[in-house]
């Protein structure tokens, strides 16, 4: 898998495609190996019990996942996620999280991986999802 967007790049079709959610998000890493981003975590994304939502590290995962896709296939706003299976693992923190994506299987028309997303301060995974996006015709 050749890597065709830069983490710029990435960073400025975020910016476009998605202002509402840009802000939360910082890209880590872009490789041919490796994708990995930081969730910046605030009041809104906590739920009680002092602990990030689910529905929070359900939005990194797809995030994640979504451009981890685009950085090997270029900037295709129309690629949709089609299954999503998501395993909360143990309890975050109310600090930031990180995710690390990997694609496991990348064809003409699904793109089909994992996230681990790991909360600042807790060295094993609180959540592990498994995604597949469709990858629209050109």
């Amino acid at each position: 898998m050749n890597q065709l967007m830069t983490k710029e790049e990435l960073n400025d079709f975020l910016e476009k495609e998605f202002p509402q959610v840009n802000k939360n998000f910082e890209i880590l890493k872009v490789s041919n190996k490796k994708f990995s981003m930081l969730m910046h975590i605030s009041s809104e994304h906590l739920r009680p019990g002092a602990t990030v939502s689910g529905p929070t590290m359900f939005l990194l995962a797809d995030v994640t996942f979504y451009l981890a896709t685009l950085s090997v296939i270029g900037p295709k706003s129309l690629t949709v996620t089609t299954n999503c299976s998501i395993n909360f693992l143990r309890k975050p923190n109310e600090k930031n999280l990180i995710s690390e994506a990997r694609i496991l299987k990348l064809g003409k028309t699904l793109s089909v991986g994992d996230v681990l997303i790991y909360s600042e301060d807790i060295d094993e995974p609180v959540a592990h999802a498994s995604l597949t996006y469709s990858i629209p015709k050109d």
